[in-house]
């Protein structure tokens, strides 16, 4: 062997050397799997959506899995971590001091449902800089100044200057006039009273309409008859009925019947998806329900029949609700700022969120996969869902309807 292949040779080998030392860097620094979290009720009067806010989480992780996983990461897959947060703001702040203690390798989180429960989360992820997306609607919750939860729904009060003026549209092409009188029964929950608040203090006067009865509850509802009673002896054009429990919904709907309101006496309309949850038909009718609308941040709709179709076949669900489809949205969303972030880093994840330009949304209504300044996604549109023949269907915007609206008339 002369000279020149010596050096050759020791160079190679120094070569080789470095090489195999970097890989085995790169090996260390890849993760073989990226955790991700999701914070929902799953004990309680909540149950229900969280629930299937997990199924929407579960089946976003198996695709992204199936497709590679993450690839910026070497192909990293990704793992759910699911926490119950109960069913009280105080439980749903100690199952997130729970979560950022336990699962310090978290990279993100997504849930908590209402929008009470997200607040209390958030108070305790923001101290933990833990990137949380969220649908839950109020506007308080992007309006603290924090740096690490993202909404991607629309807020309450965006989505009633987008929902409430289409409904009066609606109502006048359907029966040739506008409603003038409404009454309002709700919750107390930070998403209700957010969504009241633009109606009371903005949108029923640019609409013309005159609030005759306003009741407030505090869930879980006991009674609906003081209630529907006050309803009743108004007798309003319009009736927006606001619950966040199934339980809430399916008493103040079989008053609704009961007292005779039902079936378009009183066109029923609500900015909940609470009342187009498949567990309504299991103790009202779906005539009880024909023709309510609710406005929602999301709902399985056109352009999603893939999916749907996916979820009815594994978990047995009827129909896509917001829950499913806006978690399963998340998880991707998750994905996109991980391949941006190129590290399994909490910090670094938050950032790409932050500076995420990904185009149009396909998961969400309308907007695209961009946050503002406050942390809310741009351009978030809504949903108008309607009760049609058993079945609640996406009837807004035009570009996603399943069916065509109607007003709800007197028989």
């Amino acid at each position: 062997m002369n000279k020149t292949s010596k050096g050759l040779t020791r160079r190679t080998v120094l070569s080789g050397a470095a090489a195999v030392g970097l890989a085995g860097v790169a090996r260390a620094q890849t993760p073989a799997e990226v955790k991700v979290g999701l914070i929902v009720p799953l004990s309680g009067i909540y149950t229900r959506p969280g629930q299937v806010m997990k199924m929407g989480a579960e089946m976003g992780i198996e695709h992204i899995n199936a497709q590679g996983g993450i690839k910026a990461l070497g192909g990293a897959k990704l793992k759910l971590v699911v926490i119950d947060c109960g069913d009280t703001t105080e439980k749903a702040k100690n199952a997130a001091q729970r979560m950022v203690a336990q699962e310090p390798d978290l990279v993100a989180a997504t849930g908590s449902y209402l929008s009470s429960f997200t607040l209390a989360v958030t108070e305790v992820t923001e101290r933990a800089e833990l990137p949380v997306l969220t649908l839950s609607y109020s506007d308080l919750l992007t309006d603290r100044g924090f740096k690490y939860i993202f909404q991607t729904a629309a807020t309450a009060s965006r989505q009633s200057e987008l929902g409430l003026p289409t409904l009066m549209k609606l109502a006048e092409n359907a029966s040739g006039k506008k409603p003038k009188t409404v009454a309002m029964l709700m919750d107390n929950t930070a998403t209700s009273v957010a969504t009241a608040k633009a109606l009371k203090e903005k949108l029923f006067a640019q609409e013309a309409l005159q609030l005759v009865v306003e009741e407030v509850w505090t869930p879980p509802l006991s009674d609906a008859t003081p209630l529907i009673q006050k309803v009743r002896s108004a007798k309003p054009d319009l009736l927006l009925f606001m619950p966040n429990a199934v339980s809430d919904a399916k008493l103040g709907l079989e008053k609704i019947s009961e007292f005779g309101l039902g079936q378009g006496k009183i066109p029923t309309v609500s900015f909940s998806i609470t009342i187009a949850e498949p567990d309504m038909l299991q103790s009202v009718s779906p005539e009880t329900v024909q023709g309510i609308m609710t406005i929602v941040a999301n709902w399985g709709s056109k352009g999603h029949e893939a999916l749907i179709a996916e979820l009815k076949a594994k978990y047995k669900e009827p129909w896509m609700t917001q829950n499913v489809i806006s978690t399963y949205g998340d998880m991707w969303l998750m994905k996109e700022a991980l391949e941006k972030a190129g590290k399994a880093d909490r910090n670094a994840v938050a950032q790409a969120f932050r500076t995420m330009d990904a185009g149009p949304s396909k998961y969400y209504p309308g907007g695209q996969l961009k946050f503002d300044e406050k942390g809310r996604r741009v351009g978030a549109g809504v949903v108008i869902v309607q009760w049609q023949s058993g079945v609640p269907v996406t009837v807004y915007p035009p570009e996603l309807a399943q069916a065509q609206p109607f007003w709800p008339k007197k028989s």
